[in-house]
């Protein structure tokens, strides 16, 4: 694993999401409750960038933009008819007050 840091710890608040670029792979991590997950940034049903969507931080539902396909932020699963649909994981650590992402 080559875990790199991407942000500082504070930099995403509770119930909040931020996407960013690490070399050519889109990477959008979410904090919910204090623990911050990272995932790719690209909703499996058509690519579009999950940053540009929107996340309701109480119950960890994050939705796509473009077409509302909705994914449970904390296990990355597909919601609604879209089970089956799920976001890729990225490994994910907090230390020395930063936000270390494995990206491939």
């Amino acid at each position: 694993m080559s875990f790199r840091r991407v942000a500082d710890a504070g930099s995403v608040a509770r119930g909040e999401m931020k996407g960013l670029v690490l070399e050519t792979i889109k990477v959008l991590l979410v904090n919910l409750d204090g623990d911050v997950i990272a995932y790719e940034d690209s909703c499996p049903h058509r690519g579009v960038a999950l940053s540009c969507g929107q996340l309701e931080g109480a119950s960890g539902t994050l939705t796509c933009a473009m077409h509302l396909w909705r994914y449970d932020a904390r296990t990355g699963q597909g919601l609604d008819d879209h089970g089956s649909a799920a976001l890729r994981r990225l490994p994910t650590k907090l230390q020395d007050d930063g936000i270390w992402v494995d990206v491939p």
